[in-house]
């Protein structure tokens, strides 16, 4: 707590000032957390002074709050090319990120809990910054980001907001943003230590040195083979614990061939939805959805079937949950793989089937994109419309994702013989 309070104070969050006639300020409490290493053993604990950001009031307090953060598609393609082009991988993390953003709304919060001004205590802060909690807090630490990088002469790419590029000469470098997370990838080391510099200067900052864990990925390299591998298994472990099946039989497929659902399987009577009620089976698919984003490709289609009935799932739909994480038990210590090829391409399929959908007749369309070697995107959904031609609608939402792939890596500079 108290190096929290002085973060606050070296980066001047507020000052304290009189509460003027009619204002109400906003309150705030302390949020602790366990950081923990790629292993889980416990690194350190944080204390992080949040403000009760509920309480703002649209139009007054705040306007906008989007703030982007990079895709997993754009931090897989980074991984791709850093295992094609052997390039160093390091990564930074910002300390207390929100305090940088400036606010330009007037906001007044009470004072911390054991923290109060001996001479001040009728008084309250008034933010100069942005603090955790308030609803354009990521917003003005973007901004603020943003405008910090592109003046060190880095580039945003053209269709990811939190993607950036510099070259110098020959020497070029990448930098990925999410949130105060912060990876580079470098064809010198020379540039990667002078940016790290800069950033330094600007934030406070914290050295993690080689990328070995990031968004809870594992990062495994093997850089004399030209290979570098991605793995889930420890948030995949973590699943498992949560729903209290470490000891189960791990199963071979993630849904039986020819399983499918609809709503005559969900829960019909009072005492059949109170039943399902007691099972955590939301969480459960949240869960799954989580894993499947990040790396596992393989259970889009079954997460995507059973993520339409989490609002009044059956025991079937339950069975099914539990058959995807006990397959994740089987292949946790699969991983997406990236190599060193002769010639870098991206390679796209797409498929689907017909009328997959009991209930309403539609198809689930799918697509896959590879890049050196690896997996860097997939899609498995329904289609929005009944049509007898599903795989051309399949095949034309696979090409939108593609040209978005194509505009990301070519927009990167590096890659000018990349094949359609």
């Amino acid at each position: 707590m108290k190096d929290e309070y002085k973060s606050m104070q070296d980066n001047k969050v507020w000052e304290l000032v009189p509460l003027p006639k009619g204002a109400k300020p906003n309150g705030c409490k302390w949020i602790f957390k366990t950081k923990r290493d790629a292993n889980g053993n416990v690194e350190r604990y944080k204390a992080h002074l949040v403000a009760k950001g509920y309480a703002q009031k649209e139009c007054i307090d705040f306007t906008e709050t989007f703030s982007p953060v990079s895709s997993k598609d754009s931090f897989r393609i980074i991984m791709a090319l850093v295992a094609h082009f052997d390039l160093e991988l390091h990564q930074m993390d910002v300390k207390t990120a929100f305090l940088n953003g400036d606010i330009e709304e007037t906001i007044y919060m009470v004072q911390p809990k054991n923290f109060e001004s001996e001479d001040s205590k009728n008084m309250v802060c008034k933010l100069t910054k942005s603090i955790y909690g308030l609803k354009q807090a990521s917003r003005q630490w973007y901004h603020k980001f943003h405008q910090i990088i592109v003046s060190f002469s880095f580039e945003m790419n053209i269709v990811d907001d939190c993607v950036y590029y510099k070259f110098s000469g020959s020497k070029y470098i990448f930098l990925v943003l999410y949130v105060d997370d912060i990876l580079l990838a470098a064809n010198d080391i020379g540039l990667l230590h002078e940016t790290k510099r800069f950033l330094s200067k600007h934030f406070e900052m914290k050295d993690l040195g080689d990328a070995s864990f990031i968004l809870g990925i594992r990062i495994h390299r093997a850089q004399y083979r030209g290979i570098l591998r991605l793995s889930k298994k420890r948030y995949i472990d973590k699943v498992l614990k949560r729903f209290g099946m470490q000891s189960y039989r791990p199963g071979d497929t993630p849904v039986p061939k020819g399983d499918k659902f609809s709503l005559i399987q969900c829960p019909k009577s009072n005492l059949e939805i109170q039943e399902m009620q007691k099972i955590p089976y939301a969480s459960a698919i949240g869960s799954l959805m989580y894993a499947q984003v990040c790396m596992r490709l393989d259970i889009a289609y079954i997460v995507g079937m059973l993520g339409r009935n989490l609002s009044n799932p059956g025991i079937d739909h339950w069975i099914a949950a539990k058959r995807v994480i006990r397959y994740l038990q089987r292949i946790k210590n699969y991983m997406l793989t990236y190599k060193r090829s002769d010639l870098l391409e991206v390679i796209g399929y797409s498929d689907s089937n017909f009328a997959g959908y009991q209930d309403s007749r539609k198809s689930t369309l799918g697509y896959i994109y590879l890049l050196a070697g690896g997996v860097i995107s997939w899609k498995s959904v329904k289609q929005t419309l009944i049509h007898m031609a599903t795989k051309f609608v399949a095949c034309y939402e696979a090409s939108n994702h593609g040209i978005w792939l194509r505009n990301f890596v070519t927009g990167l500079r590096i890659l000018e013989n990349v094949e359609r």
